[in-house]
């Protein structure tokens, strides 16, 4: 049973950073995060591969940093110069194949809240 867990979130004012983490317990290839704020659609932010290919939206490109650590088996969103919009709830996710576009996701974390302000 694949679980994953995630940490970090929080409060931050606009133009401050943030950082994920999430460990994932059990054999996926494709990891990444999404976010929905309310009454929005959930959002693909960013995806990294084994082989640590990274995939962000473009919303996100160049303020947000996904990485891996395949001995951890564990994925991290560094957030950088976050913005009012970027409030939401941040969910972990992960898959069995290689990622995709857009991502299809077999296993959701719990899902931790960014709050910009």
């Amino acid at each position: 049973h694949v679980q994953l867990v995630e940490s970090g979130g929080g409060s931050v004012q606009a133009g401050g950073s943030l950082n994920l983490s999430c460990v994932v317990s059990g054999n996926v290839n494709c990891m990444g995060w999404f976010r929905q704020a309310p009454g929005k659609q959930r959002m693909e932010v960013a995806s990294i591969d084994q082989t640590v290919r990274p995939y962000y939206s473009t919303f996100v490109k160049g303020r947000f940093t996904i990485a891996r650590d395949n001995a951890k088996n564990a994925v991290y969103l560094m957030m950088d110069n976050l913005a009012p919009d970027d409030s939401a709830m941040y969910s972990c996710a992960a898959s069995r194949n290689w990622c995709s576009r857009p991502m299809r996701v077999d296993y959701w974390g719990q899902g931790t809240q960014v709050t910009v302000s």
